[in-house]
């Protein structure tokens, strides 16, 4: 299996092509399941291929079943069936054979042939096993804006979620039908259940776009059940927190919760913004830092008329100014360079991989505008983007 994905990992881009293409040409009933803009479809592609490469990859790992379980739960709210294995299978498949050339051997097509029955049966048995619903239904019961990009909503669940500080949920709207997308929520759980969406607006991201500009108090979205690994280690240890953009949103869920439940150690809070819009938050956490001695807070912007990323270089200045960072809990959040930077200079100060927490999260951004080429796939293959439902997965704002 192995040796013949490593032919088919080549030529990704045909491979998932051709897959859809099958998939509607024997179901065309299965279309009215995906996304309809040309842009949805091609990251549908991205995530179909590196759920793939995943599972590939784990494929003598104790954590594969878990993880096929947990996706097959979480495709619920796709409204997939145990009748639609059947139909993917088969067009998998074919789509496998039709790239792999002449790797694609009668032992190999019978290797995938029962590994994917195992792929389906783990997801049917996730799906069947669940006692969570598969959605939550939430009206909008207060939409805020920060300058033209971010967009703050207030949520009412139908049906109270159940999440911990710093995880995220995927949203879908009416408004963009079969879209869902990841977005993080920016509060602790409250007494009247509601829970604040924070969104950033991507250029191009129909769903992020509809969010932050046009969706109004009294509207209903749907939530997926919550995920992410960015959640709070109650260990008596000093704890940083680390923020840029929207990757606020956990960390002031994070940061709620300390407020609520004081913590025996000190807590270095470090925000980073391109601009004042991002900074929304800023009288919150002043009054935090002015009535908790526990709690030190450093802001981080780029000086007037400079660029953005004049913003990291001044959080890396700042973090190297700070020591003891072995015995830190640090928790990580924004956009996915960022975060691997950022641990990358973390690990050189000398704070413990195994404390350094945050989601792993691979570039959104916007959609390709045209596909890959073998040459360029090959030299220069793209980040994947894909839902991780078991508990590390990006963070999708388009």
């Amino acid at each position: 299996m192995k040796s013949s994905f490593a032919v088919v990992e080549r030529r990704a881009e045909h491979a998932a092509r051709f897959f859809y293409s099958h998939l509607f040409w024997h179901h065309p009933g299965l279309r009215a399941l995906f996304p309809s803009s040309p842009e949805d479809m091609e990251r549908q592609r991205d995530r179909l291929f590196a759920a793939l490469t995943h599972v590939v990859a784990h494929l003598e790992s104790g954590t594969l079943l878990p993880y096929l379980r947990d996706l097959g739960r979480d495709h619920r709210k796709f409204l997939v069936g145990p009748e639609h294995y059947a139909a993917v299978g088969a067009s998998l498949l074919a789509a496998l054979a039709r790239t792999s050339g002449e790797a694609w051997t009668p032992d190999v097509e019978k290797a995938w042939t029962e590994a994917y029955q195992v792929i389906a049966d783990a997801m049917t048995a996730g799906a069947a096993a669940s006692a969570e619903p598969p959605w939550w239904d939430a009206e909008v019961v207060r939409h805020l804006q920060y300058g033209e990009d971010i967009g703050v909503l207030t949520l009412r669940p139908h049906v109270p979620l159940p999440y911990r500080p710093g995880q995220y949920v995927s949203v879908s709207s009416a408004r963009v039908p079969t879209t869902w997308r990841t977005y993080s929520l920016g509060n602790a759980p409250r007494p009247d259940t509601t829970v604040d969406l924070h969104v950033s607006r991507i250029e191009g991201g129909r769903l992020s776009t509809v969010l932050v500009r046009d969706v109004r108090p009294g509207e209903l979205l749907r939530l997926g059940a919550p995920g992410g690994d960015l959640v709070l280690r109650r260990e008596d240890r000093p704890v940083t927190l680390i923020a840029a953009g929207t990757g606020w949103a956990p960390v002031r869920a994070m940061l709620e919760d300390l407020v609520a439940h004081p913590p025996d150690q000190d807590v270095r809070l470090f925000v980073v913004a391109r601009d004042a819009a991002h900074l929304y938050d800023r009288p919150l956490i002043d009054g935090y830092a002015a009535s908790r001695r526990w709690l030190s807070v450093t802001y981080i912007t780029p000086a007037p008329g400079r660029h953005r990323n004049q913003a990291t270089e001044r959080l890396a200045t700042a973090l190297g100014h700070r020591g003891l960072w072995r015995e830190q809990d640090v928790h990580l959040s924004g956009p996915a360079p960022f975060v691997e930077e950022t641990a990358g200079l973390l690990e050189e100060l000398g704070a413990r991989p195994d404390r350094l927490f945050h989601d792993a999260v691979p570039a959104s951004g916007a959609a390709r505008t045209r596909p890959l080429g073998f040459g360029e796939w090959f030299l220069d293959r793209p980040d994947p983007h894909w839902h991780n439902p078991a508990g590390r997965a990006p963070r999708d704002t388009g």
